[in-house]
């Protein structure tokens, strides 16, 4: 059984700056003021954009980022209806596999780091179910049926790709202190990467981010 953080990774080289001059050259196409076009006008017109509601400019630059998270929280994710989403199949992985190292790749739930007992009561349980898996797979049982089993805690991949308007609405729903904590683990951190990545675009969600 092994145990990891949650985490993402980009999987695209990411030009904030080109993407701010595209949805410039785009948006200025709604009030035919491309004459105005500068080397340094793009970030003053897309925030201008951003404050007026025109959000609907910037769903025309997309981003996908590759999240490694619990399954509980890849079935939040994929709530999000204007997205494109790929992930790691229970279905067809055995987790059984040498590929695998033979092994369930779980999710650590931080939020125990300092209660001994509640995290020995889950390390118990995730052993039992590897274990169950495990004996299910070498009983004959296919992938698809031994998942049966597996936990919320298990370890998935998805890749995410949405525009920036949704992205904007992912940020704002899931930093917020009401979203569930492994949520906010990773939406987050993922915010302040897109911040450093992308100007202006996220700038006004920063206060979500507060505990």
């Amino acid at each position: 059984m092994r145990i990891i953080d949650s985490n993402f990774k980009f999987l695209d080289q990411i030009d904030g700056e080109a993407i701010l001059r595209s949805i410039e050259r785009i948006g200025r196409v709604c009030y035919k003021s491309e004459e105005k076009i500068t080397d340094v006008s793009a970030a003053d017109f897309v925030g201008r954009i951003i404050r007026s509601g025109h959000e609907s400019v910037i769903e025309h630059e997309k981003i996908s980022v590759l999240i490694i998270c619990d399954r509980g929280v890849s079935h939040e994710i994929v709530r999000h209806r204007i997205a494109s989403y790929s992930q790691e199949s229970t279905r067809y992985c055995n987790y059984n596999d040498s590929k695998f190292g033979s092994e369930l790749t779980l999710i650590k739930p931080f939020f125990w780091k300092d209660d001994v007992r509640k995290y020995a009561i889950w390390f118990e349980t995730m052993q039992l179910i590897e274990k169950a898996y495990n004996k299910l797979i070498e009983a004959g049982a296919r992938p698809e049926e031994a998942r049966s089993v597996l936990p919320n805690s298990l370890k998935t991949e998805i890749v995410v790709t949405m525009n920036l308007r949704e992205w904007r609405h992912f940020f704002k729903l899931r930093t917020a202190s009401t979203a569930h904590p492994q949520m906010r683990e990773i939406a987050i951190p993922l915010l302040v990467a897109m911040k450093e990545k992308v100007p202006v675009i996220f700038d006004d969600i920063n206060e979500l981010c507060q505990s």
